[in-house]
Formats: C-alpha cells, structure tokens, sequence
C-alpha cells in the first residue's frame, strides 16, 4: 500500500510528498517553505536517516516506522503556533485509536486494558502506550517574509521498531500486538489532523484543544520531577495552563509555571533524574 491522504483531507487542500527515504522530514518541509511552498504540505516517509528529538537528540526512524511533517504557513503569533504540537498529539492518538482494534490489543498505563485512555499524551510531545514512548513530536520553524512563520510538524512513530538504549521505556505498535503499517496510520493521522486543526482555529479554539488534551494527559495528579536547565524541580502534576504550560504544585505547595523541560513521572520521579 502507498502513502496516501485521507479523502478529507485531499478535499481540504492538503498535498502529500511521500519517500521511500529521507535525511529529516522536517528539513525537508522547511526547505520547501524558503523556496515559496504554500504550506498545508504533508511530508512522509517509512524510513529517516538524521531525524532529530528535541533539544538536538537524535530520533531514529528505522524502515517500517513513520516519519511524518505537516508543513503549516501561519501569521500567528510564535507562541500560539507552538501550540500545534498538541493538536498533533491529540491528532495521532486520534489515528491509533482508529487504527488499532479495541479488545484485540491491550494497552494502557499499567499495561492492561482497564485505563480510560489506551494512548496518552505527556507533555509537550510524547505518545505514551503501557506507560512507554510510542511517537515524539517535533516542531521547528522558520521566520517568512510578510509576517508569516513556516512550521515543521513532525511526527515519529515507532511502528515496527523501537530503540532499546534509551533512558527511558519505549515500544513499538509491533511489540503490542498491533498489526497496522505506516501507510495505514498516515491514512488516519491525516484525516485525523484536519478535525483537530479545526478545533484549533488558528490558535482561537486552544482552550477547546487543551481540554481535549488533558482528558488524555498522563500522569496527571500523580508525582513528577521535571529537569530544567539542569536543575531538578519535583511535585504534583496539576494541569497545564491556558497557554499550554506544564504547572505543578511543589511540595512546599508553591504553584510552578513550565514553559520547556524534560517531565519524569512515577518512580523515576522518586528517583535521581
């Protein structure tokens, strides 16, 4: 089966450029935006040779697995249009409910089926499934002429491999007894971003976006450490602000607005991180 856009997304503008091989799906989308690309371009790939994570870590994107970036032309402001990464993450999980049969595979945070949400989202930009790393999200941009900003939506997901040398779980669809491919899921995900992006609005409909986000939050109420800059900060995971925010309540019960860290939950929040 080749790449292909779900019919509401063809019918709304969307285009698809689909490779067998990439250096990096988001350098890709951001050079066609410096060359005059309109934007509402999807830039897909089964396997990426120099993909990136945030922070400039490296994420590997295997044959089999998805790489995927939306490019978005947007006038606005920075701040709102770094919010498209929740509408992205709330878009894959979105698709991998679509994709992945109910009661044929189990997943949840603790590893069975009881959990209200079978993926989850953890700030900023994870997938969570049976509490690992399922996809990463990663947006870059660029500044355009005219008041606009090219952004690189990028999405990760490990479909038939994960990396085993990670400090921290991760998994795979495969490893969880989910049979779906990478054309299968781009399928949905693609359909699936377009409702999500509706409900955005171009930054409009955030708060609509950040209620749906935290129904599927994880670790939410529970014990979080979150690495900032170095520094170690720790307490209970209340919910993120209207700007999209990470806000905890220290133990001191002090409340904390985060806007950029690395968040650990549960026993690696107890532990040294």
């Amino acid at each position: 089966m080749a790449f292909r856009l779900a019919p509401t997304s063809a019918s709304e503008g969307f285009r698809l450029e689909a490779h067998d091989s990439v250096g990096s799906t988001n350098a890709l989308a951001l050079d066609h935006a410096r060359a005059g690309d309109p934007g509402k371009l999807w830039v897909v790939s089964k396997k990426q040779e120099s993909g990136r994570g945030r922070r400039g870590r490296v994420w590997a994107t295997p044959e089999g697995n998805l790489a995927a970036t939306l490019l978005v032309i947007t006038t606005a402001e920075l701040r709102l249009a770094a919010t498209l990464g929740f509408v992205a993450g709330l878009a894959l999980a979105d698709a991998l409910d679509a994709v992945v049969p109910k009661g044929r595979v189990a997943i949840g945070l603790d590893g069975g089926s009881q959990g209200h949400n079978r993926f989850e989202l953890k700030w900023p930009n994870d997938v969570l499934a049976s509490g690992a790393k399922l996809a990463g999200i990663l947006l870059e941009s660029a500044i355009l002429d005219g008041g606009r900003f090219a952004v690189a939506v990028g999405i990760g997901v490990n479909v038939v491999a994960y990396p085993e040398d990670l400090p921290y779980p991760a998994t795979s669809l495969r490893a969880l007894g989910a049979a779906c491919d990478a054309e299968t899921l781009f399928l949905a995900l693609s359909d699936a971003w377009s409702e999500n992006a509706r409900l955005w609005d171009e930054g409009r409909g955030l708060a609509a976006v950040r209620r749906r986000w935290l129904a599927r939050a994880a670790g939410l109420g529970g014990e979080v450490a979150v690495r900032i800059d170095g520094n170690v900060v720790r307490g209970v995971f209340e919910t993120i602000d209207e700007d999209c925010r990470f806000v905890i309540r220290d133990d001191e019960g002090s409340i904390l607005t985060i806007a950029a860290g690395d968040v650990h939950f549960g026993a690696v929040a107890s532990a040294s991180v």
